[in-house]
């Protein structure tokens, strides 16, 4: 019975850790604009798949 409650205890600090944390992330305006990181993932990748494109361009002019 003492494990139950150990468990029980323990869930609820993780919980009010977890609620504590994202009450300090709003504050601090973290969430301000994350559809922006999306975008930054997006164009990146499209920045890679350029590279790789005019780089083998470069290797077939060169031959």
């Amino acid at each position: 019975m003492t494990l139950t409650w150990i468990a029980i205890i323990a869930s609820l600090l993780m919980g009010a850790g977890a609620a504590l944390i994202f009450i300090f992330a709003v504050k601090k305006d973290y969430f301000r604009d994350i559809e922006d990181a999306k975008y930054q993932v997006f164009w990146s990748d499209l920045e890679e798949l350029v590279n790789e494109a005019e780089e083998e361009n470069n290797n077939e002019r060169k031959r």
